[in-house]
């Protein structure tokens, strides 16, 4: 399959956001290796390196875009899959510890691949489920996870007292999602560019502590 230059990568992302060299170069590589390993294990339907870029990466930069700020030091991406959208949020933000949570031994595999190959430091796979795992992150994410009743409240309970939860899901998915999490102050959807109906539903969990 042909390679996807970084020059027509930043073309295609350009709806998305801007990076930099490094940051195209690092999205170039990540492109080519999950090409690779989608010839062996399912990581995303999606065939067209181009449509990958458009589909997986510009949502992903783009809520890396909209989400990371210096209050966050620390990311959960929840059912990581391929790594969207905890990867480039990797490449997007160095100074972002995030921790890739995939319970699939194959992914995982692929997720340690992604990270080492890319040299991106900030990053960590862990394999268990999210009910398993005992940290907690500034930002906790989830993208196009099965059984969206049952792991959003999963999701919030990764999200550290005062952090905040991001949901990249479908417009009509945004009421569901504020009748199972109330206890989430919720901000106003962010339509996602070049999508009919995919948003960032993000707000902030607030855990009242009774006093003692």
């Amino acid at each position: 399959m042909e390679r996807v230059e970084s020059a027509t990568i930043a073309r295609l992302l350009r709806p998305f956001v801007t990076l930099n060299q490094e940051q195209l170069n690092k999205t170039s590589a990540y492109l080519d290796l999950l090409l690779k390993w989608n010839t062996r294990i399912n990581l995303t339907s999606v065939r067209d390196p181009k449509e990958i870029i458009a589909r997986h990466f510009g949502e992903s930069f783009f809520a890396a875009s909209r989400l990371l700020g210096q209050s966050v030091e620390t990311v959960i991406d929840l059912g990581s899959g391929a790594g969207f959208p905890g990867l480039p949020m990797a490449i997007f933000a160095p100074g972002a510890q995030v921790t890739l949570l995939e319970s699939n031994a194959k992914k995982t595999a692929f997720l340690n691949e992604a990270a080492y190959a890319l040299r991106l430091s900030n990053a960590k796979t862990v394999r268990l489920r999210g009910e398993e795992y005992a940290g907690r992150a500034d930002l906790v994410t989830m993208r196009a996870v099965e059984a969206f009743s049952k792991s959003a409240p999963v999701a919030a309970g990764l999200v550290r007292n005062g952090g905040r939860l991001a949901l990249m899901i479908g417009s009509g998915q945004v009421e569901q999602a504020k009748a199972l999490l109330q206890d989430v102050s919720w901000e106003p959807a962010i339509p996602i560019p070049g999508s009919h109906s995919r948003v960032i539903l993000a707000g902030t969990r607030t855990i009242e502590v009774e006093p003692a």
